[in-house]
């Protein structure tokens, strides 16, 4: 029962360790060159910004236009409105990895090569940013190639968080991001990303990371459906998001597996 245990700790420690910023700092220098290696071979993104900005502009339309609460997809069947709007669905559901918990499977439809797949949502923290405490026991930091975090979790301090700086950033009407991802039942089906499990020998990586800017010019209307909000309200760069990009084409039925290392910037 112990050792069980045991391997079952190192397991989702091996995952999730690079995300937790104590260990990020105490082994500063290996991952720098890591982090060198990914820059290095991963300059040009998958897509350009444009597709990416089109693919969300697309699906966030038929949100706007739907009643989201009307529709619901069978159980594993998928989701009617995305498969529409991007002609695949995703849906949270167990994975096949042993002890790996949650996972992200395509429920319908086609996924193509190059398809904005998910989206990692959370809270985006500068390099300079207080993160420590969120970071606790939090296997949902995502670390960017520039050092730029994004909390992912969606429970205890870091959902506070998320929820506090959401409601400060409203603007008239129009909320300048999405919290429904906090729940069970997120607005934008997209607004999963944290849940891709690590790839493994036997399940290589059939999506990855790229960064992605939100556009200045991204429509006011849509950004209800943005699951990423600025820490500090004062910043001046643009939010940073993080979607996920499909390597392959992939099929209904297949679980989803990123690379933690794999980032194109």
């Amino acid at each position: 029962m112990f050792g069980r245990a045991v391997k079952r700790f190192q397991t989702k420690w091996k995952s999730y360790r690079h995300r937790f910023v104590p260990w990020v700092v105490l082994n500063i220098s290996k991952n720098e060159k890591t982090l060198r290696h990914v820059t290095e071979s991963s300059q040009d993104k998958l897509v350009p910004d444009e597709e990416v900005s089109r693919s969300l502009v697309r699906l966030f339309s038929a949100l706007l236009g739907i009643d989201r609460t009307a529709v619901r997809a069978d159980p594993g069947g998928g989701d009617p409105m995305l498969e529409q709007a991007l002609g695949f669905s995703i849906d949270r559901r167990p994975s096949t990895l042993p002890f790996a918990g949650t996972g992200v499977f395509v429920s319908s439809g086609a996924v193509p090569k190059g398809a904005t797949v998910a989206m990692y949502p959370g809270t985006v923290y500068q390099p300079y940013e207080p993160i420590l405490l969120q970071s606790i026991r939090n296997p949902f930091v995502f670390r960017c190639i520039d050092g730029v975090l994004i909390d992912g979790n969606d429970k205890g301090i870091s959902k506070m968080v998320y929820r506090s700086c959401s409601g400060r950033d409203r603007v008239g009407p129009f909320m300048m991001s999405d919290t429904s991802w906090l729940t069970s039942t997120p607005k934008n089906p997209l607004a999963v990303g944290q849940y891709i499990n690590n790839c493994s020998d036997e399940w290589p990586a059939n999506v990855c990371y790229q960064e992605y800017d939100l556009p200045d010019e991204f429509p006011i209307e849509f950004r209800q459906y943005v699951p990423n909000i600025n820490y500090s309200q004062d910043t001046r760069r643009p939010l940073r998001c993080v979607v996920l990009v499909s390597l392959r084409d992939i099929t209904a039925g297949e679980e989803l597996f990123s690379n933690y290392y794999t980032i194109v910037h």
